[in-house]
């Protein structure tokens, strides 16, 4: 196991002893498993964790790692598993202090957790349906559902692979966050008289070792004429919202037009985010791109959220944006004080040195 230790002490000439020390270790290690030498890697000696009655000081890191005074180490107490310990960050680690009285020190304690190829890529659906007009033009887009994969890193979904077709190409756009968009891209005409039905495989892989994959399939009928594709006003739509603000609160509105007439110029709006909690948090009409509110917000977890809309017509046509709302603050928590004391009892004729 490869572990990283940083370590940093102060010595004060009165008063207690501070210092902090990091460790880094994967997730999934078994119960009893060494996180680190805390004694030696302290400088201190195992009567000294005896004598002042070494402990753990935390809020909940104690469920997960002990401390062995005799021994002067820290253990693995319960298995960590990081995509449920981190549910929203990337970077993963417990804190937590250890204490010795008589005279008092304390220490700060922090463990990164790594994360480990554990999950394979995952789809939301097993099958995705397109219905698209034989008319439809080369170049045309139609976007695809991202996997999802809980690990981080290199051990999170790296590329994709669509088989078997003739008229279909994959393309791929990286976005800031490190997510990639996916889409299908028609290469050349399709004939609705020579292959009405039309079933693809979209494939997601991950970088791990060993590297593990999840499968989508992709049913294509194909319509007589549809000619234009919806298009979104704009890419990018930006919206704020109060922390605070009510279920049901409309956030913003997105809007795409179709230049077809009757029912090929009809609009369907979904939101195609399949990472994250954001189909808990909001919901789109679907006839009118109203966004709303659906779950309850907090500044204090997510501060900004990407929600990614399709609108598709009734020929199958699909155009994407995204709209980015920014959540504000409101003052809904109280100061908190944490005091650690120690007393002394101290006699009333007790003679001055003075």
């Amino acid at each position: 196991m490869k572990r990283q230790v940083l370590l940093f002490v102060s010595l004060l000439s009165l008063g207690p002893v501070f210092g902090q020390v990091s460790y880094s270790i994967p997730e999934e290690m078994t119960r009893g498993s060494l996180v680190g030498s805390i004694a030696q890697d302290l400088g201190l000696e195992i009567k000294r964790l005896i004598s002042g009655k070494a402990k753990i000081y935390s809020r909940n890191s104690d469920q997960y790692i002990e401390l062995n005074r005799e021994r002067g180490v820290l253990l693995i107490k319960e298995r960590i598993d990081r995509e449920a310990l981190c549910t929203e960050t990337v970077l993963c680690a417990l804190h937590f202090q250890i204490l010795l009285e008589n005279p008092m020190e304390f220490y700060t304690v922090t463990v990164q957790i790594t994360d480990i190829n554990d999950n394979a890529p995952t789809f939301e659906k097993s099958e995705m349906n397109f219905k698209i007009s034989e008319s439809a033009t080369a170049g045309s887009k139609f976007v695809l559902e991202r996997a999802v994969d809980l690990d981080v890193g290199i051990n999170a979904v790296q590329n994709y692979d669509l088989k078997s077709t003739n008229n279909f190409a994959l393309r791929l756009h990286s976005n800031p966050d490190g997510q990639k968009n996916v889409e299908m891209v028609l290469q050349k005409p399709l004939d609705r008289e020579k292959q009405e039905q039309i079933s693809l495989v979209l494939t997601a892989v991950d970088g791990g070792e060993p590297q593990m994959s999840g499968t989508m399939q992709i049913l294509i009928t194909v319509l007589d004429v549809n000619d234009n594709a919806p298009v979104f006003t704009q890419q990018t739509y930006k919206a704020t919202v109060t922390e605070n603000s009510p279920k049901g609160t409309v956030v913003a509105t997105v809007t795409a037009s179709d230049a077809d007439q009757g029912s090929n110029s009809k609009i369907t709006y979904s939101i195609t985010n399949t990472l994250g909690n954001v189909k808990k948090m909001f919901e789109v009409n679907t006839e009118n791109g109203q966004v709303s509110l659906v779950g309850t917000i907090d500044f204090e977890k997510t501060k900004r959220f990407q929600i990614n809309i399709g609108a598709s017509d009734e020929g199958g046509l699909t155009d994407s944006c995204k709209l980015i709302v920014d959540i504000l603050d409101v003052n809904d928590n109280k100061p908190e004080i944490n005091i650690m004391s120690k007393s002394t009892v101290i006699s009333e004729d007790a003679i001055s040195t003075q």
